[in-house]
């Protein structure tokens, strides 16, 4: 999936002044005719927040979800072993999030009402940047959070040293040496608040550990946690899986 061919954004927009502020967008077919704005959904990259990890590889996935009718968001951040880390990472999907409605409006006007709560969805990497930043931004501007095979819970990460200790490197050092930074970090600290939570998690993901999402779902009931028995990490982001069409697809669009 990662390196099946897709089209390239219909967009490509900058939302900070630095060489990774850019997002690309993705237009649903006849967007721009007298229709009723599409619903956006802001879409980040997983990777374990690394530099040889970009938004590239979510065109196929995007490709899919314009054929639905909704227009896809995808933008780039600092990452790790470049001009990343915390909380440039962070302050940039923040940022992202801020900005991107009203840039698509600008460039594409009517296609989206830029005063709706979008959507906010993120896999692995990406999907602890969505709920850190989406659960920070709140019900005016959020309206529901997808998290797909997230990770939740960065102490847990460190301690399994996920990824050759990729959350280490996004932090600057263990728990116990960055106790603030950890707890920065923590989507959850400040609660789930007014903005609906999803984590969508296979059981044969062998990336993010089914046990982590389930502890954080067990400790946070207002979640919907969702895990699909027999599916791995990718299949939550390839549209032509039968997990993202039957789950990942209804859960995006609210059904």
């Amino acid at each position: 999936m990662l390196s099946r061919p897709a089209a390239g954004p219909d967009l490509v927009l900058r939302y900070a002044d630095h060489a990774d502020g850019l997002v690309d967008v993705f237009l649903p077919p006849g967007l721009g005719r007298p229709v009723d704005p599409a619903p956006l959904l802001v879409l980040l990259h997983g990777g374990f927040w690394r530099q040889e990890f970009g938004r590239r590889h979510l065109r196929p996935l995007a490709a899919g979800l314009v054929r639905e009718g909704i227009v896809v968001a995808t933008p780039e951040y600092r990452r790790t072993g470049g001009a990343g880390g915390w909380p440039q990472t962070a302050d940039d999907v923040e940022r992202s999030l801020a900005t991107t409605p009203g840039l698509v409006e600008a460039a594409a006007p009517g296609g989206i009402d830029p005063a709706a709560p979008a959507v906010v969805s993120g896999h692995s990497a990406g999907g602890h940047l969505a709920m850190w930043a989406g659960l920070r931004a709140g019900s005016a501007r959020i309206r529901a959070v997808v998290a797909l095979a997230p990770v939740s819970d960065l102490r847990y990460a460190a301690r399994c040293n996920l990824d050759r200790g990729a959350t280490q490197a996004l932090l600057g050092g263990e728990p116990d040496a960055m106790p603030d930074r950890y707890t920065d970090a923590d989507p959850l600290r400040l609660g789930l608040g007014d903005v609906p939570v999803t984590i969508v998690q296979g059981t044969d993901d062998e990336q993010v550990p089914v046990e982590m999402n389930r502890l954080v779902a067990a400790d946070h009931p207002g979640i919907t946690y969702v895990e699909l028995e027999g599916v791995d990490h990718f299949a939550l982001i390839d549209p032509l899986s039968p997990a993202f069409r039957d789950h990942v697809l209804p859960t995006l669009r609210g059904d």
